[in-house]
């Protein structure tokens, strides 16, 4: 699993990280905070460990999967993967915050999609560019259990929304493979909900 293929390495250099944060501008118009100070990533490594320590509590106790499920199976690694996650966040050497300016969490669906969507295309293109140069990363969202207090952290204003947390680091192995998944037909509806062609 990526997480745990990211290995602890010097920091990219400059030149390349900011190469790869103008690379993502080819998304959306959108914030980027990215931080590099050592007691700020222990503190948003620590508020991320307690983030993920309440997803587990109320939905990853038990495996939400049922017998048979080609999911089920690999519930235990991603348990195990999280887990090695929050234990490592702090050795991470670069941690980027995507953001996007407004508050919208009381607003409609259509004003929470929009604006997510806005941001998140940009976001996947610039894992695609760390990808690119031999960088890895994973697309987390535990601390935002805490957002306001991450926010205190890194200076974020209160009128932009923290939207994710990237670990960003050189990877080991190349043995990347996709995760078990239902196949799309069991998924896809046609016309209506839960019909089938």
């Amino acid at each position: 699993m990526l997480v745990k293929a990211l290995k602890r390495f010097p920091l990219a250099p400059r030149s390349t990280q900011g190469g790869l944060l103008d690379d993502r501008t080819g998304g959306p118009t959108h914030v980027h905070y990215r931080r590099r100070d050592r007691q700020q990533r222990d503190r948003i490594a620590a508020l991320y460990r307690k983030g993920a320590e309440h997803l587990v509590e109320i939905a990853y106790s038990s495996n939400p999967y049922p017998d048979g499920d080609p999911r089920r199976p690999q519930f235990d690694r991603m348990i195990d993967s999280g887990a090695h996650l929050y234990r490592h966040l702090h050795e991470v050497p670069v941690l980027v915050v995507p953001c996007v300016e407004g508050r919208f969490e009381t607003a409609g669906v259509c004003v929470q999609a929009s604006l997510y969507g806005s941001i998140f295309p940009a976001v996947w293109s610039f894992m695609l560019a760390l990808r690119a140069r031999g960088l890895g990363a994973c697309l987390t969202t535990d601390h935002l259990f805490f957002e306001r207090e991450a926010a205190e952290i890194l200076g974020v204003p209160e009128h932009v929304t923290q939207v994710a947390l990237l670990p960003v680091a050189y990877f080991t192995g190349e043995d990347f493979k996709p995760a078990k998944r239902l196949p799309a037909r069991e998924r896809t509806y046609w016309k209506r909900w839960g019909e089938r062609p």
